[in-house]
Protein backbone atom coordinates (compact mmCIF):
# COMPACT_ATOMS: atom_id res chain seq x y z
CA UNK A 1 0.00 0.00 0.00
CA UNK A 2 2.84 2.39 0.84
CA UNK A 3 4.47 1.79 -2.54
CA UNK A 4 1.16 2.40 -4.27
CA UNK A 5 0.70 5.74 -2.43
CA UNK A 6 4.26 6.77 -3.21
CA UNK A 7 3.79 5.87 -6.87
CA UNK A 8 0.54 7.88 -6.99
CA UNK A 9 2.22 10.91 -5.42
CA UNK A 10 5.13 10.78 -7.85
CA UNK A 11 2.78 10.32 -10.81
CA UNK A 12 0.63 13.22 -9.65
CA UNK A 13 3.50 15.60 -8.88
CA UNK A 14 5.74 14.93 -11.86
CA UNK A 15 3.62 16.74 -14.47
CA UNK A 16 3.31 19.82 -12.27
CA UNK A 17 7.05 19.76 -11.52
CA UNK A 18 7.84 19.47 -15.23
CA UNK A 19 5.44 22.31 -15.96
CA UNK A 20 7.09 24.50 -13.30
CA UNK A 21 10.50 23.83 -14.81
CA UNK A 22 9.25 24.60 -18.33
CA UNK A 23 7.92 28.06 -17.41
CA UNK A 24 10.16 31.00 -18.27
CA UNK A 25 11.16 33.46 -15.55
CA UNK A 26 8.45 36.06 -14.93
CA UNK A 27 10.69 38.78 -16.36
CA UNK A 28 10.34 37.07 -19.73
CA UNK A 29 6.55 36.75 -19.67
CA UNK A 30 5.00 39.49 -21.80
CA UNK A 31 1.55 39.08 -20.18
CA UNK A 32 3.20 40.25 -16.96
CA UNK A 33 5.96 42.61 -18.08
CA UNK A 34 3.96 44.63 -20.62
CA UNK A 35 1.26 45.67 -18.12
CA UNK A 36 3.97 46.48 -15.58
CA UNK A 37 5.69 48.71 -18.15
CA UNK A 38 2.35 50.42 -18.81
CA UNK A 39 1.89 51.03 -15.07
CA UNK A 40 5.44 52.37 -14.79
CA UNK A 41 4.80 54.76 -17.69
CA UNK A 42 1.63 56.09 -16.03
CA UNK A 43 3.44 56.45 -12.71
CA UNK A 44 6.36 58.31 -14.32
CA UNK A 45 4.01 60.71 -16.07
CA UNK A 46 2.20 61.46 -12.80
CA UNK A 47 5.50 61.81 -10.93
CA UNK A 48 6.97 64.33 -13.37
CA UNK A 49 3.83 66.21 -14.42
CA UNK A 50 2.00 67.82 -11.51
CA UNK A 51 -1.11 68.40 -13.63
CA UNK A 52 -1.73 64.70 -14.35
CA UNK A 53 -2.31 62.27 -11.50
CA UNK A 54 -2.45 58.52 -11.13
CA UNK A 55 -5.84 56.95 -10.40
CA UNK A 56 -4.79 55.18 -7.24
CA UNK A 57 -7.65 52.72 -6.81
CA UNK A 58 -7.70 51.89 -10.51
CA UNK A 59 -3.92 51.42 -10.38
CA UNK A 60 -4.15 49.06 -7.42
CA UNK A 61 -6.79 47.04 -9.23
CA UNK A 62 -4.65 46.98 -12.36
CA UNK A 63 -1.61 45.71 -10.43
CA UNK A 64 -3.73 43.07 -8.69
CA UNK A 65 -4.91 41.98 -12.14
CA UNK A 66 -1.30 41.49 -13.23
CA UNK A 67 -0.69 39.34 -10.16
CA UNK A 68 -3.80 37.30 -10.98
CA UNK A 69 -2.53 36.83 -14.53
CA UNK A 70 0.77 35.50 -13.20
CA UNK A 71 -1.05 33.15 -10.85
CA UNK A 72 -3.23 31.98 -13.74
CA UNK A 73 -0.08 31.18 -15.69
CA UNK A 74 0.97 28.87 -12.88
CA UNK A 75 3.40 31.06 -10.94
CA UNK A 76 3.32 30.78 -7.16
CA UNK A 77 2.99 33.69 -4.75
CA UNK A 78 6.62 33.12 -3.76
CA UNK A 79 7.74 33.39 -7.41
CA UNK A 80 5.64 36.52 -7.95
CA UNK A 81 6.88 38.18 -4.76
CA UNK A 82 10.47 37.32 -5.64
CA UNK A 83 10.03 38.91 -9.08
CA UNK A 84 8.37 42.03 -7.64
CA UNK A 85 11.16 42.43 -5.04
CA UNK A 86 13.98 42.01 -7.59
CA UNK A 87 15.59 45.45 -7.95
CA UNK A 88 17.33 44.54 -11.21
CA UNK A 89 14.03 43.49 -12.78
CA UNK A 90 12.43 46.71 -11.55
CA UNK A 91 15.21 48.85 -13.05
CA UNK A 92 14.99 46.98 -16.35
CA UNK A 93 11.24 47.53 -16.63
CA UNK A 94 11.58 51.18 -15.60
CA UNK A 95 14.24 51.68 -18.28
CA UNK A 96 11.91 50.24 -20.91
CA UNK A 97 9.07 52.47 -19.65
CA UNK A 98 11.24 55.60 -19.81
CA UNK A 99 12.41 54.68 -23.30
CA UNK A 100 8.83 54.30 -24.47
CA UNK A 101 7.94 57.64 -22.91
CA UNK A 102 10.81 59.24 -24.83
CA UNK A 103 9.45 57.63 -27.99
CA UNK A 104 6.10 59.28 -27.25
CA UNK A 105 7.76 62.70 -26.87
CA UNK A 106 8.55 62.97 -23.16
CA UNK A 107 11.86 64.76 -22.61
CA UNK A 108 13.78 64.54 -19.34
CA UNK A 109 13.90 67.90 -17.59
CA UNK A 110 10.82 69.16 -19.47
CA UNK A 111 7.77 68.30 -17.37
CA UNK A 112 5.39 69.87 -19.89
CA UNK A 113 6.33 67.14 -22.38
CA UNK A 114 5.31 64.49 -19.85
CA UNK A 115 2.04 66.38 -19.34
CA UNK A 116 1.46 66.41 -23.10
CA UNK A 117 2.08 62.66 -23.32
CA UNK A 118 -0.22 62.05 -20.35
CA UNK A 119 -3.02 64.18 -21.79
CA UNK A 120 -2.71 62.51 -25.18
CA UNK A 121 -2.89 59.07 -23.55
CA UNK A 122 -5.96 60.11 -21.57
CA UNK A 123 -7.62 61.49 -24.72
CA UNK A 124 -6.79 58.32 -26.65
CA UNK A 125 -8.29 56.14 -23.91
CA UNK A 126 -5.14 54.01 -23.84
CA UNK A 127 -4.37 51.80 -20.86
CA UNK A 128 -1.84 54.41 -19.74
CA UNK A 129 -4.52 57.07 -20.04
CA UNK A 130 -7.03 54.99 -18.07
CA UNK A 131 -4.55 54.90 -15.19
CA UNK A 132 -4.34 58.72 -15.20
CA UNK A 133 -6.65 61.68 -14.68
Amino acid sequence: MRRFMLAMMVTTLMPSMALAQARPPLGQVAQVTEPLITAAMAYEISRVCGAVNIRLLRGIGYLNGIKSTARGLGYSSVEIDSFVDDRTQKRNLEDVARGRLRDLGAIDGQPETFCAVGRSQIAAGSQIGRLLH
